[in-house]
């Protein structure tokens, strides 16, 4: 059975950086890997997905702030986050899109 398991958040100054984490076990990643964010009493909205190909997308908020990438090697997805600001506060999901999700990273941006 795939999982999906997130690392890396935290509490960060706005503008700083972080780094999330998302290692699959129980398989691959598969076509696409796509990171989502839920803040309390907000919907889930989509930060970025990333294709086998390296293709990516991101959601209109990131504007050129975050990078998502993919290790398929070391089974490892990653989202690169930097000027990051208060309004980013949520819990990130890692999923592949076919309805397995990771347990979320809570990433904090306050002062």
């Amino acid at each position: 059975q795939v999982q999906f398991v997130e690392s890396g958040g935290g509490l960060v100054q706005p503008g700083g950086s972080l780094r999330l984490s998302c290692r699959v076990s129980g398989g691959t990643f598969g076509m696409y890997v796509s990171w989502y964010r839920q803040a309390p009493g907000r919907q889930r909205d989509l930060v970025a997905r990333i294709t086998e190909a390296g293709t990516t997308n991101y959601g209109d908020f990131v504007k050129g702030r975050f990078t998502i990438s993919r290790d398929d090697a070391n089974h490892t997805a990653y989202l690169q986050m930097s000027s990051l600001k208060p309004e980013d506060t949520a819990v990130y999901y890692c999923t592949n899109d076919l309805g397995t999700w990771g347990r979320g990273a809570q990433v904090t941006v306050s002062s």
